[in-house]
């Protein structure tokens, strides 16, 4: 009979079987020098820094129940599916959908603020990347770009009425403030 085994090593277990199928998924021959760049993009596919995937593989750091449920989001595995041994009595995974490295995903959730897909995944790291270097000029610009559709339309001045003012013009920081609202804060850096 074997012992059981612990949540950790199966966590690790199953995060390597999800870059293996990544890297089957991606490229037919690989070398030593493309799978440094795999190991970078399955990374970023994961939402976490290429040297904290390596300090994960090289086990001086465990996967967590938070980190476990982001690696299932972001490879389209069921909840839970990293805390289960995936043996040689495991189900097939599901067919890679084209050119996205990854299993087709079931239905999408509209309502998660996670990125659905690889195309969300680059957009929310691109403005990551941006806010990250220039957080003061990014809120600026983001606003910008996004606040027509942040921004509830005002009403259109009513026609006979020539004393309606002008709507005023919003305040960028008020505006940053509402939107954070509902939004999880980040980990703070150590």
């Amino acid at each position: 009979m074997h012992a059981p085994r612990d949540v950790a090593s199966i966590r690790l277990d199953n995060a390597l079987a999800l870059f293996d199928e990544f890297v089957r998924n991606t490229i037919k021959h690989p070398d030593a020098a493309t799978l440094r760049g795999l190991e970078r993009r399955f990374a970023e596919r994961l939402q976490i820094q290429p040297s904290y995937w390596s300090q994960i593989k090289s086990r001086s750091r465990q996967i967590g129940e938070r980190l476990a449920r982001q690696f299932e989001q972001c490879c389209q595995k069921p909840v839970g599916w990293m805390d289960q041994a995936h043996g040689a009595g495991a189900p097939p995974p599901l067919p890679a959908a084209p050119g996205s490295g990854g299993p087709v995903p079931g239905p999408a959730n509209p309502d998660s603020p996670l990125p659905q897909d690889d195309d969300e995944r680059f957009i929310v790291g691109l403005v990551l990347t941006y806010y990250r270097r220039h957080p003061q000029r990014a809120r600026t610009r983001l606003l910008d770009l996004l606040g027509e559709v942040l921004l509830p339309a005002a009403a259109p001045p009513t026609p006979g009425r020539p004393g309606t003012p002008a709507p005023a013009e919003p305040d960028p920081m008020a505006l940053w403030q509402r939107v954070q609202t509902g939004v999880a804060p980040l980990k703070k850096k150590r």
